[in-house]
């Protein structure tokens, strides 16, 4: 079977897990579709942000996202994307993943990814591709999840605030403005939102922001612009609200990361 960059060629590929390999070019958008066997997106170079009905992603380099089967995602690329692509059939191990949820790529996955994508699609599962692949479920299985994503509430008037912060997560309007705009009292807005989110307005916002200059600081943005471009009133602040989110700095997230993209 020869390599295709076509989704559809790989999901029913006679192997427990198919690899993609695939560039993308900035501001690239995959509009929302799904796959019948899950997903494990993994950008060596660019980022991400994958949304779900349900949470808004960013995938940085040297995190990875694990997407279940027959789950409606759009993708948008900030900037040229590298992207290598594990499609999983469940079936190959009880204790995958059933929900969309952002990992941390060891040293060891990360080199596992690529040696995959050098394999033959059809790898002789008793060889070493077998024992290869075998591993990396072993790692996705054993990889916690990692706080990259933003719940979305359903109700459509919070869902309708949601992505206008989403789109500009600077915006200084208040809670109150936001009730206002969608014709919901306060305590309503209010109760409904942590319900639906299991957070508070105002965290959920602060989470956002956090994303967004996850996003921006992985293509290579000054940590002082970010800071002022997402809402914050000093570096400062945004370092100190940053350190107690990610345990690092800003300067200090990406460290390690190579970001030329290896194959």
């Amino acid at each position: 079977m020869a390599r295709s960059t076509k989704s559809v060629d790989y999901q029913k590929v006679a192997r427990p897990v198919a690899a993609l390999v695939d560039e993308y070019p900035p501001g690239f958008v995959d509009p929302k579709h799904s796959h019948p066997r899950a997903q494990l997106l993994f950008a060596t170079a660019g980022v991400m942000t994958i949304s779900t009905s349900e949470a808004s992603f960013v995938v940085p380099p040297q995190r990875a996202l694990w997407i279940p089967p027959n789950l409606e995602h759009e993708a948008v690329c900030r900037g040229a994307v590298s992207l290598k692509t594990l499609y999983v059939d469940m079936n190959a191990r009880p204790n995958l993943p059933k929900t969309c949820r952002a990992i941390e790529v060891s040293n060891l996955l990360r080199e596992l990814i690529v040696e995959a994508t050098l394999l033959p699609i059809e790898y002789d599962e008793g060889g070493r591709g077998g024992r290869i692949m075998n591993l990396i479920l072993d790692e996705i299985t054993a990889t916690p999840a990692a706080p990259l994503h933003v719940p979305m509430p359903t109700d459509a008037r919070l869902a309708r605030a949601s992505k206008a912060i989403l789109a500009d997560p600077a915006d200084a309007k208040t809670l109150d403005d936001w009730a206002r705009a969608v014709n919901m009292g306060r305590r309503t807005f209010t109760r409904l939102f942590r319900q639906q989110t299991g957070m508070s307005f105002a965290a959920w916002r602060q989470h956002v922001r956090l994303m967004e200059a996850l996003a921006r600081l992985a293509t290579g943005q000054r940590v002082t612009n970010v800071a002022f471009d997402i809402g914050y009133n000093s570096p400062s602040a945004f370092t100190a609200m940053f350190r107690r989110t990610f345990g690092v700095s800003p300067s200090h997230y990406f460290e390690g990361v190579d970001d030329t993209g290896a194959d």
